[in-house]
């Protein structure tokens, strides 16, 4: 960091000071920001001195300051054995920095204090699921590239002027003594003094790692990652290059530089899933003593979106009740944060969700999927997905068909095929191009599945409405041979193969990586399977429809469209709670995922009006046909 303002470098001091005092006794919220501050003493100190002489003034000024302020916040630390160890620490750092002595010695003692820092008051430095930088590389574009530039170097428009400039995130000198954490550890806390802000409210931990890894890859070689030795991810977060170098020599060096900007991509299976969810929930609890309730809450609601939904559907073909029973434990531990319970009620609902969490991760196992599993699950998701879907489209096609409305029909097949473009491009685009976090998904996934509920339920009242040949061809004469009635029907099967394709893509992306390399044949013939059996059903269902009476055909259409309305009201009003729009509120009910029944105050409440819809339409229906009748 280049030299801020005095004045600014001492307002450090009193904020951090009254921050870490307002916690409870039992708290670390001055640990991350004193090992933040080490970092960066270890990384700014040696380019200030050479020889034992100052050669810029108000970068030294800056590091005693600094030091000022570490010793600060070390003695508002909670009581800990090792805790005078680490004021003796800072005392003597303090020594160092103003003897002048060498910078890399003053940065081991920097790092070495880091380290034992980290260790007393466990301060976790290295991420719980492997970076991807690839995930970050449209972050930097949309947050770091208008200051910091579009390859990093300081020269994006909006630094032009300002004091101090943006960093050159392609100094490799800088970089080699920076951690990955403390790269990390920047984007949460910023920079006091600089227009550095903190990204902690606009990126998710695992979006802060992903960031550090593309950061750190700027001034690599990416050849050199191709080693006999390969470094694990906690000494690639927590070690930097220059210490590797010193101990192992250039060559390795380079090597450490390369992996950490690229981290070999372990197996993300159910362990490391649910590991993440159990400590971002710790997290949670933490934010909440500390009087951060908004944080405490977006924390559980990342925990249960980044974390365990990614196994739900694995779960579910294990030991459905266990899912069931995790997913309202972590559903009572939000809500708890929601309501303002006292911290000890919240920490025993943590228990019991952390306990369920075991349960799980005892089901599924650590090392992956097996074969088995991998099937069971590429074969249920698509066939439970694609069911409802099918369901609709056979619905409409036959109809159509059966009335000899083929324009209609292309309306139709315009549409669902519409749907399968726009879900690949949501799946490229979340891939490649933006970052699609789990609370967006959610929501795009329950404003899909009520509009779709709509929709659905429209299309039944209005079959309902034209169940006899009088009413059918005086609306083929008034409006189907228009482009109105095509246009609704394209919208429908759109919205509707949308929607579960969006969570179909979803899954198999998870289920994906969950398998690992040896299991993917067995999504593979697990999904093909389930194609082929909703290929066989949706044939069923066309061809045993031709032969059923206009007024009966109408009819189940008409009933089973309705049926699917309520399903969907109550799927979406789900997705919305999961997203964290709003809370849950659990009832003495009985659950039934298949068809949307959730014992929830919410979502039946959406259900119940769906009903009350489809009663009082279909009322007005039978009114209006007394009334055809009677003229």
């Amino acid at each position: 960091m280049t030299a801020p303002s005095c004045f600014l470098a001492w307002l450090l001091f009193p904020l951090c000071a009254l921050s870490c005092s307002n916690l409870l006794a039992d708290t670390v919220e001055c640990a991350p920001q004193a090992l933040h501050m080490l970092d960066y003493i270890s990384a700014d100190y040696p380019p200030t001195v050479e020889a034992g002489k100052v050669v810029d003034d108000s970068e030294y000024r800056e590091q005693l300051e600094f030091i000022q302020v570490l010793q600060g916040l070390i003695a508002d630390l909670p009581v800990k054995p090792e805790k005078a160890g680490l004021e003796q620490g800072v005392i003597a750092l303090r020594a160092a920095v103003t003897a002048r002595q060498d910078g890399a010695e003053v940065a081991r003692q920097a790092r070495q204090l880091g380290a034992k820092l980290a260790v007393a008051y466990e301060v976790s430095q290295a991420p719980v699921i492997t970076p991807d930088p690839a995930r970050a590389a449209p972050l930097f574009a949309q947050h770091c590239s208008v200051c910091h530039g579009e390859t990093g170097a300081g020269d994006g428009p909006a630094g032009v002027g300002l004091t101090p400039p943006p960093a050159n995130l392609r100094d490799a000198a800088r970089l080699d003594h920076l951690s990955l954490y403390a790269i990390y550890s920047t984007l949460g806390q910023g920079v006091e003094g600089t227009d550095m802000p903190s990204f902690a409210d606009q990126l998710d931990d695992r979006q802060r790692w992903d960031m550090a890894t593309y950061v750190a890859g700027l001034s690599a070689d990416a050849s050199a990652a191709k080693s006999e030795q390969t470094y694990n991810i906690a000494d690639l977060a927590r070690q930097t290059p220059a210490e590797v170098q010193i101990a192992e020599g250039a060559q390795a060096a380079a090597t450490f530089r390369a992996q950490r900007a690229q981290p070999p991509q372990v197996k993300r299976g159910p362990a490391q899933l649910l590991d993440y969810t159990a400590a971002t929930l710790d997290k949670s609890l933490a934010a909440y003593r500390a009087g951060d309730h908004d944080q405490a809450y977006d924390l559980s609601v990342a925990a249960y979106l980044e974390g365990f939904e990614l196994v739900e559907s694995s779960l579910d073909n294990v030991d459905a009740n266990v899912r069931k029973d995790t997913e309202k434990s972590l559903m009572a531990y939000r809500q708890s944060l929601q309501d303002g319970l006292p911290v000890a009620q919240a920490e025993q609902r943590l228990d019991a969700a952390k306990a369920k969490l075991k349960e799980s991760a005892g089901l599924l196992g650590s090392d992956g999927l097996s074969w088995s599993l991998s099937f069971i699950s590429g074969l249920l998701i698509l066939l439970r997905e694609g069911l409802e879907a099918i369901l609709v489209l056979a619905a409409i096609l036959a109809f159509l068909r059966n009335t000899g409305q083929q324009s209609a029909v292309r309306s139709v097949n315009v549409g669902w095929g519409l749907a399968l473009l726009a879900g690949l491009g949501t799946w490229a685009l979340a891939a490649y191009v933006i970052d699609v976090s789990g609370s967006q998904r959610e929501l795009l996934e329950g404003a899909t599945a009520l509009f779709a509920s709509v929709m659905v339920l429209w299309l039944g009242v209005w079959m309902h409405d034209r169940r006899h040949a009088a009413a059918w061809q005086d609306y083929i004469k008034s409006s189907l041979v228009g482009g109105g009635g095509r246009f609704g029907f394209a919208i429908l099967a759109f919205f509707s193969v949308y929607r579960e394709l969006f969570e179909v893509i979803l899954f198999y992306e998870t289920l994906w990586l969950q398998a690992g390399p040896a299991g993917h044949n067995a999504v593979l013939a697990g999904g093909a399977t389930a194609l082929v059996l909703l290929v066989g059903l949706a044939w069923v269902i066309l061809r045993g429809s031709a032969k059923l009476p206009l007024t009966l055909f109408f009819s189940i259409n008409a009933a089973l469209l309705c049926a699917l309305s309520v399903v969907f009201a109550g799927h979406g009003v789900k997705a919305l709670q999961e997203a964290g729009i709003f809370g849950t509120r659990p009832v003495a009910f009985f659950d039934f995922d298949w068809l949307g029944i959730h014992a929830d105050a919410y979502s039946l409440t959406a259900q119940a009006v769906a009903i009350v819809a489809i009663i009082v339409l279909y009322s007005r229906s039978r009114l209006a046909e007394k009334k055809r009748v009677a003229a």
